[in-house]
């Protein structure tokens, strides 16, 4: 110990783990799961981007949804360039490994942000290119 260098000082530093979200009230948290879950319209034929694109230009005036409604467009422009990749590298016999890993981990995660997201905490998804910030 230094000559007394902490004589006299009483000091108490604590770490916490936790993290704040401020406080999302539930008509947020609809618009923005229905964004992540609004993926899902590619079964019926439509593209998956146009969902969370009609909600992200409907709803810029809510932070939350606008950020999330960007993170589902950005995620199903990556993985629907990801497919077209994994599809054409089918020539090449790759693809046929590829494309059933991008399907399963697109329809994964969308499930896993939309649980995520309907539960009011940001989500970011993996590997995705963020072309609209």
């Amino acid at each position: 110990m230094l000559w007394g260098a902490n004589e006299g000082m009483d000091m108490e530093i604590t770490a916490t783990t936790e993290r704040v979200e401020p406080m999302i009230d539930s008509d947020s948290r609809g618009w923005a799961t229905a964004s992540h879950l609004s993926a899902f319209v590619q079964f019926a034929g439509v593209p998956a981007l146009f969902g969370p694109l009609v909600i992200w230009l409907m709803k810029r005036d809510d932070p939350y949804v606008e950020s999330q409604a960007k993170e589902a467009l950005n995620f199903n422009i990556s993985y629907m360039i990801y497919g077209l990749v994994a599809a054409v590298s089918i020539i090449l016999l790759v693809g046929l490994v590829l494309l059933p890993i991008v399907l399963v981990m697109w329809f994964v995660l969308v499930i896993v942000a939309t649980v995520k997201v309907a539960a009011g905490e940001t989500y970011r998804y993996p590997m995705t290119i963020r072309f609209i910030q």
